[in-house]
């Protein structure tokens, strides 16, 4: 089975905290983030000036969250520039589910609310050491535009910044693969 049919999207709750840090020690033990930090950005994720969209993966057969997603929107329009930037926040899935799609899905998905954000770019942050990760986005068309020495402590990792201009077209409801065909099916959310 693929990540496609074992798991389903869903808005990250503050009842999944617990879960989703679970699987965030485990995956970044050194620079995991805290309780207080999902619980701020889900405070930015409902109503109508909402500025974040959290998500996780739950497995169809169980309650088991085996991956997350959250993405930021910020800025405003100003002076004809381009729309709001988004900032891909975290995507984390379990290592059981690797290579089931379901990193692709999670990002579709967080580009789908930057979209809806009317967001101009995307930017993120990667450890040059997360090779898996950076090729996840380069198949949406992410472009590397710098580094941050020292971005992620205590390890002292640097990060490598990485950009996506027009997450419109690459990802749509209309052509829910985008402009790369890169594979990627649509999602179900349920909230």
């Amino acid at each position: 089975m693929t990540g496609t049919d074992t798991a389903v999207l869903r808005e990250m709750r503050w009842w999944d905290i617990d879960s989703v840090l679970e699987l965030e020690r485990d995956l970044f033990p050194e620079d995991a983030w805290s309780r207080g930090m999902f619980w701020s950005e889900l405070a930015h994720a409902r109503g109508p000036g909402a500025t974040r969209r959290y998500l996780v993966a739950q497995e169809r057969d169980g309650d088991r969250i085996v991956g997350y997603a959250g993405l930021a929107a910020a800025g405003a329009e100003s002076d004809g520039e381009a729309g709001p930037v988004a900032d891909v926040q975290t995507i984390a899935v379990t290592r059981d589910h690797w290579g089931t799609g379901l990193g692709s899905r999670l990002l579709t998905e967080l580009l789908r609310a930057a979209t809806a954000f009317e967001c101009a770019e995307v930017m993120l942050e990667c450890r040059v050491d997360n090779v898996r990760a950076q090729k996840l986005y380069e198949r949406f068309g992410f472009e590397i535009i710098g580094v941050r020495r020292g971005y992620y402590q205590p390890g002292n990792v640097d990060a490598l910044v990485m950009r996506l201009t027009d997450p419109s077209t690459t990802v749509s409801p209309a052509n829910p693969g985008g402009g790369n065909d890169n594979g990627v099916q649509g999602t179900e959310i349920h909230g």
